[in-house]
């Protein structure tokens, strides 16, 4: 098995479609990082314009995920695997997430990638972050398999737009070079939204972190403004606003497979 560099890029879109009570999408281009948790020295070194724990043009600091200390990652993330009876056996685990891009992140939803010793994934974290400044933790395990899908009920507020009820159905199909992710909102009136990521990776280089700067600045700076812009955009249109509630001291929240779930209904290509 040929080891993953520490560090890659991952570019591609993202699209979110709101079907209920009208339809509402829209789509942009995104760069992730992906990296290794346990390996973030090595991950610095590797591009002039990325560095860790300190500015740069693109950034990952440890405070901005997991426990938000300057730490170790690995004992908040194998904690947070053992919650769903997740066994890494010290195997590695990949970090994918926005990067900080001139002093500024926020990241939507960031994946906790847990890997056997054989390679084989063992579990996912999924991060998910809202822009009042909190956080929760979906965890699931991963049966063998090349397409992983775990369902759970929403226990985080999200946007002020969608209440906390309902359902998610999460899809991750992973490979080498490849992350398709589906993340499907269900409640008693039918599938409510859908958003998914869909990229390809790319070696880390100075050339393609510049190349990111140029081409996707809403992949990092402007994601905030995007979110502002789509709520403004949802707020003419007539959607109904969901004051926050206060967030529940249970952080983290355990997924089942479901492995034999019916397929998430696709996004049709429609404008926004």
């Amino acid at each position: 098995m040929t080891e993953q560099p520490a560090l890659s890029i991952l570019k591609g879109h993202t699209v979110h479609q709101r079907s209920i009570p009208f339809v509402h999408r829209f789509k942009y281009g995104l760069a992730l990082i992906d990296l290794d948790i346990d390996r973030l020295d090595e991950a610095s070194q590797q591009s002039a314009f990325f560095s860790v724990d300190r500015s740069s043009l693109f950034s990952f600091n440890r405070r901005d995920h997991g426990a938000r200390q300057d730490a170790p990652l690995r004992p908040w993330a194998e904690e947070q695997f053992q919650n769903a009876g997740v066994q890494l056996e010290d195997g590695a685990i990949r970090l994918v997430t926005f990067p900080r891009h001139a002093l500024y992140k926020f990241a939507p939803i960031s994946l906790w990638l847990g890997f056997g010793p054989d390679g084989a994934l063992r579990g996912i974290l999924y991060e998910v972050n809202n822009t009042f400044g909190e956080t929760h933790t979906y965890v699931a395990a991963t049966p063998e398999s090349s397409r992983h899908q775990h369902g759970t009920d929403k226990a985080f507020h999200v946007s002020p737009f969608f209440d906390v009820s309902g359902t998610y159905e999460f899809t991750l199909k992973r490979t080498a070079d490849q992350l398709s992710l589906v993340v499907a909102t269900k409640t008693k009136s039918g599938q409510s939204h859908v958003a998914t990521i869909s990229a390809k990776s790319s070696p880390a280089t100075s050339r393609a972190f510049i190349g990111v700067a140029l081409t996707k600045p809403f992949s990092t700076l402007g994601v905030t403004a995007a979110i502002h812009w789509q709520a403004l955009k949802l707020w003419l249109k007539g959607a109904k606003y969901h004051s926050k509630p206060k967030q529940s001291p249970v952080r983290t929240t355990i997924a089942t497979s479901r492995s034999a779930a019916p397929q998430t209904a696709p996004i049709p290509e429609t404008t926004a």
